[in-house]
């Protein structure tokens, strides 16, 4: 009996198809420049590791391939003017042939995230970007906005299925 049932439950499984897990969000079509100089961090949701730092920023460089992208992210202690952290960082382009937005980073002590970009506005001056099952976000910019185009930047997050209330705006330079 017990056979039968195990049998039956494994071919209806089979008739279902394969479960998906957890859908990626929709990724953006990532020009090739959008990986070459700084961008500033206008929003992101907290984190232990971002605790008291503030006017963060990242700044990518081309790597020794198409594919790799040379990251220095960096943040200041406390206020703007504190003290400037930065940790270097290895990227690859997962989806180099395609979209251009899939870019997994690797730091030091083996810590690796995931950056997917979701969305680049129209004139190309922000951007919005995060981890594959939406946990965290960030909002980049490549100056610090007005308060209306924040708030179109933060529309934009609620409409691509982030939850916004989550967000933290850490005061820029």
């Amino acid at each position: 009996m017990k056979m039968r049932l195990a049998a039956f439950c494994i071919s209806i499984l089979g008739m279902l198809g394969p479960v998906p897990l957890a859908a990626e969000p929709n990724v953006a079509k990532v020009p090739v420049d959008h990986y070459r100089g700084t961008w500033l961090e206008i929003a992101r949701r907290p984190m232990f590791i971002t605790d008291g730092c503030v006017a963060g920023f990242t700044t990518y460089r081309a790597g020794k391939s198409p594919k790799e992208i040379e990251v220095l992210d960096g943040r200041h202690a406390g206020t703007p003017s504190g003290k400037l952290k930065t940790v270097r960082g290895k990227g690859r382009l997962l989806d180099a042939d395609t979209t251009r937005a899939k870019l997994r980073v690797r730091y030091p002590l083996f810590i690796t995230f995931n950056y997917w970009v979701l969305y680049i506005s129209p004139d190309k001056s922000w951007f919005i970007s995060a981890d594959p099952q939406l946990k965290n976000l960030w909002i980049y910019a490549r100056r610090p906005p007005t308060r209306h185009k924040l708030s179109i930047m933060v529309r934009k997050a609620r409409t691509l299925g982030y939850d916004v209330s989550k967000l933290e705006f850490p005061p820029a330079r």
